[in-house]
């Protein structure tokens, strides 16, 4: 009777110990979808992008500021408030960014492209853009146990008058965001990523799929991204990654803190 009792004890208290390491790592997100441009075409996916990478983000736990069709200002406050909560979370904080939309590169540096630009030179782009290293440098300005970062942000050049504009983003390795990064680019350095004919780019709807997969390192996540777009492309489009982790993630099977309600970032004028 008293082994009976106390496997009925050591069982309760097995549970709980498990759900105090379940909710050891905290998850953060932030998912940036931009579609409504205004000086030049709109793109039809980014903003669908977003909605879509916050349900499977949400569903593996992460906690999610979401946010569509910023302004520069909105963007930088946006990083900048989502560094915060990293901070208020401790180190123990698994912070991944998101962004849909126009990039560019400038003389080898990447951009991310603001709904509001309106560019007459490429000068104008570092004064009108949100630097892609300003984000990597503000995620790593705050203790956290690791930064993901991916973009599909390699869609064409909106600003063909731009003559020096590169086609797509420049590499970038993962080591300029310090150990325990990883990057994850649509389509490889200086190519183009699609917008797609559906509702999601290729890159998203393969990123859908592949997230959804359980008890999968983030290493073959983005493999199977990389084989699904470059197939479904016909060759066109290869996705891109680098890392410098040096512990181990997975989007799904693990365990994690239940999912949080999605919030957006406060926007400014």
């Amino acid at each position: 009777m008293f082994r009976h009792a106390l496997l009925k004890f050591m069982v309760p208290a097995a549970l709980l110990l498990g759900t105090q390491t379940a909710f050891a790592e905290n998850r953060l997100a932030l998912v940036i979808g931009q579609s409504a441009y205004r000086p030049v075409p709109a793109l039809p996916n980014p903003a669908n992008d977003a909605r879509a990478v916050t349900q499977l983000l949400t569903d593996s736990g992460f906690e999610v500021s979401t946010a569509s069709d910023l302004s520069q200002g909105q963007m930088r406050e946006a990083v900048s408030d989502f560094a915060g909560k990293v901070a208020a979370k401790g180190a123990d904080t698994v912070a991944l960014v998101f962004y849909a939309g126009h990039g560019l590169q400038i003389d080898g540096e990447n951009f991310l492209v603001p709904i509001d630009i309106d560019p007459k030179r490429e000068a104008d782009i570092p004064i009108q853009a949100v630097r892609l290293n300003d984000i990597l440098n503000t995620l790593t300005s705050v203790p956290s146990k690791m930064r993901i970062l991916m973009l599909d942000a390699c869609r064409n050049n909106p600003f063909p008058e731009l003559k020096s504009a590169g086609g797509g983003l420049a590499i970038v390795d993962a080591k300029v965001g310090a150990p325990g990064t990883f990057l994850s680019f649509s389509t490889s350095p200086g190519a183009v990523a699609e917008d797609g004919s559906g509702s999601n780019s290729p890159y998203t709807n393969a990123l859908l799929a592949a997230g959804k997969e359980q008890n999968i390192p983030i290493e073959e996540t983005f493999k199977r991204v990389r084989l699904a777009v470059n197939k479904v492309t016909d060759g066109r489009q290869t996705p891109w990654d680098s890392s410098s982790l040096t512990e181990d993630f997975r989007f799904s099977g693990t365990a994690v803190a239940g999912p949080k309600p999605a919030a957006a970032p406060k926007k400014t004028g």
